[in-house]
């Protein structure tokens, strides 16, 4: 009985990491230009583990026109705040 109770406290959280490892919408997509690997192009910088402040502050400028781009203004303008938010703090969570 002991036993079956620890294996679904173990199965609900798991499930539960899980769940919340999942990108939020939109933040599958960096990964496409921006993947963690070893030879990463100083033009399309890794951004695993970068501050999720950082981040956000980086998306807001590109999206508001004040830091130049020639995709992630046009990428970040389809995000608001809340959205921008979720996305830095989950990349902040990727290595």
């Amino acid at each position: 009985m002991m036993m079956r109770f620890a294996i679904s406290v173990l199965l609900a959280v798991a499930s539960g990491a899980a769940a919340m490892a999942a990108p939020p919408p939109g933040a599958a997509s960096c990964s496409g230009c921006h993947a963690v690997r070893d030879n990463a192009s100083p033009a399309i910088p890794s951004i695993g583990g970068r501050a999720a402040d950082e981040t956000f502050a980086a998306m807001v400028a590109f999206r508001d026109g004040t830091r130049p781009a020639t995709v992630m203004n046009r990428i970040a303008k389809g995000f608001s705040d809340d959205e921008l938010r979720a996305i830095a703090a989950w990349v902040a969570t990727q290595k």
